[in-house]
């Protein structure tokens, strides 16, 4: 098979000057009180501005996408670009103006209290539109122990004063950036400079173009370059905070240098004092608990197993990365099989985010059983599954994040549903890196017969993100949870990152997030990787999500079912 031809990437962008960078600042610095002064109802009038400003933008934006991560247009993959890097940004900003028409504390869809005394609150779906849009998915977003359910901090207090952000910019996903300047902006009252990074840079412009309204204001600029203009920016007297999304080892070369780390960690001589919050990536793992599975139950899963690792070629920090089987139960082998099945379905993808195919050599140096599901080349790394990682602690593949189209699948010693809830949540806390995103496969007559040992799972899972039946990516998409580690994490250690984004809600005190689905789910899912009618459905969700209306889910819905 001849190797796939791609598009040629983008031209580069050239590196913002420090003068420039200093001059941004400046601007910023004046912005920021200004900022505290702007009064909710102003704030959703600059947002509208922006919301009206993007959509124009749309089609252009996608191009690009695919232009730069080897994208033929008209292909399902295209689809990806319009619900994983346009949608969220268009249902982030408009859930941020009715907040902020409702003052900063809108209603709570609903707010109960777990047998621990925690809040739990509801936070999807909030109306009947989206109870149709998505049937029978609900999210909720769990309340810190000891803490209640409030909204809305920065839109209560007094006196507060001006900060400056610096957000350095995600290269994976479109949305990343722009959602992160939204939250740092309408969550958390600080003015923000992003900085693109290279490997999505080629967005900028259209970030300006549509935040225009903010940039206007001394509210936000965009610059560009790479590690050498972060670490000016991140040193610079006139910025306040920090945030990033990437790696933990950038986040802790920023903090505590690049020479003598560890003595300076365990001495606390941090090299940057700035406040600084982070999300860091998961090595995501599929938790399957053994149940009555069907044929068709097997195959609807491998296919939502195969969408969880194949999804922006497996570019998220939310891909699945590690399945953990129980091994008495007797699909297991049914459903590795079907996994395999569906990966070699799945058309290869341009490895386009650097560093992938040493990443994914690293991994074959260590696994000699391998199955590889596809060609590869100098521009793939073909979708591999690694199907007898041991269960151990320290384990490379369940301790290191492949960020590339790398599957693990690992088995827990478990007889019956209670055994496996039972022991595996455990060894995810303890043995799998990160605390990002987790995703729990099971059916719904397991989840009734065993109810109290799967309720105590989802209460001591120490992730920030879980879905239930579906993929982690909803609760990054749905906008309303937050997205972000588990709270916990030391700067001297800080695994999956500090703090949380998005929270439409405002809600002040998050522990996590979690999505609950069907177990099996129709029509075929926007994420899955096979859905044929991905462009379609993806381009009318953005115009609903910018104006929601019933004619415009009237007119999802037969999109949906040719999925």
């Amino acid at each position: 098979m001849p190797s796939p031809i791609f598009p040629e990437p983008p031209p580069q962008v050239t590196p913002t000057s420090f003068e420039e960078i200093d001059k941004a600042l400046k601007r910023l610095q004046i912005g920021k009180d200004a900022w505290i002064n702007v009064p909710p109802s102003k704030r959703a009038v600059l947002l509208q501005e922006c919301l009206t400003d993007l959509m124009v933008l749309a089609d252009e934006w996608i191009d690009k996408s695919c232009q730069a991560k080897g994208i033929t247009r008209g292909t399902s993959d295209e689809g990806e670009e319009w619900i994983g890097s346009f949608m969220p940004i268009i249902r982030n900003i408009r859930l941020l103006i009715d907040t902020l028409k409702a003052n900063g504390t809108p209603k709570l869809p609903a707010v109960k209290q777990h047998s621990n005394g925690q809040s739990i609150v509801t936070v999807f779906p909030s109306n009947i539109q989206e109870k149709l849009m998505l049937t029978g998915v609900t999210a909720e977003l769990w309340i810190e122990k000891g803490k209640s359910a409030s909204q809305g901090r920065i839109y209560q207090e007094k006196d507060q004063k001006g900060a400056v952000s610096l957000v350095l910019g995600a290269g994976n996903q479109g949305s990343i950036g722009p959602m992160d300047v939204l939250h740092k902006l309408f969550v958390e009252n600080e003015v923000v400079i992003l900085k693109m990074n290279p490997v999505n840079e080629y967005l900028g412009q259209y970030i300006v173009r549509a935040f225009r309204a903010l940039i206007e204001g001394n509210y936000f600029s965009v610059v560009y370059g790479g590690a050498e203009v972060g670490q000016y920016i991140c040193s610079h007297e006139l910025l306040d905070t920090i945030h990033i999304t990437g790696s933990a080892r950038t986040h802790d070369a920023i903090v505590w240098g690049t020479e003598n780390q560890q003595e300076r960690k365990d001495s606390g001589q941090r090299v940057n004092n700035k406040h600084i919050t982070s999300e860091l990536g998961c090595v995501s793992p599929i938790l399957v608990v053994p149940g009555p599975w069907t044929e068709k139950d097997i195959d609807f899963q491998a296919r939502q197993i195969t969408s969880m690792v194949t999804q922006n070629a497996s570019f998220n920090c939310n891909a699945g990365k590690v399945l953990i089987l129980p091994d008495k139960w007797e699909h297991s082998d049914s459903l590795k099989e079907r996994i395999i099945h569906h990966m070699k379905r799945k058309d290869s993808r341009k490895a386009y985010y650097p560093g992938a195919k040493e990443r994914y050599q690293q991994f074959l140096d260590r696994y000699d059983d391998a199955i590889i599901c596809g060609e590869g080349s100098e521009d793939v790394v073909p979708w591999t599954i690694l199907p007898n990682v041991p269960a151990q602690a320290d384990e490379y593949a369940l301790t290191v994040e492949a960020f590339c189209g790398v599957l693990a699948i690992t088995h827990i010693d478990a007889s019956n549903p209670n055994d496996y809830l039972n022991k595996v949540v455990p060894f995810c806390n303890d043995n799998v890196w990160g605390t990002l995103s987790a995703n729990i496969i099971i059916h719904h007559s397991t989840q009734k017969n065993h109810k109290a040992a799967y309720e105590k799972a989802l209460e001591d899972l120490r992730y920030g993100g879980i879905g239930v039946n579906c993929w982690s990516g909803l609760v990054y998409g749905l906008g309303s949870p937050t997205w972000g580690a588990y709270p916990g994490h030391s700067l001297e250690d800080i695994t999956s990152g500090r703090g949380t984004v998005h929270n439409t809600y405002l809600l002040d005190h998050p522990e996590k997030s979690i999505v609950y689905a069907p177990f099996r789910i129709s029509p075929t899912p926007a994420w899955f990787f096979d859905n044929q009618n991905l462009i379609a459905l993806g381009k009318a969700l953005v115009d609903f999500e910018a104006k929601p209306s019933w004619f415009g889910l009237l007119s999802i819905i037969p999109k949906a079912f040719k999925g």
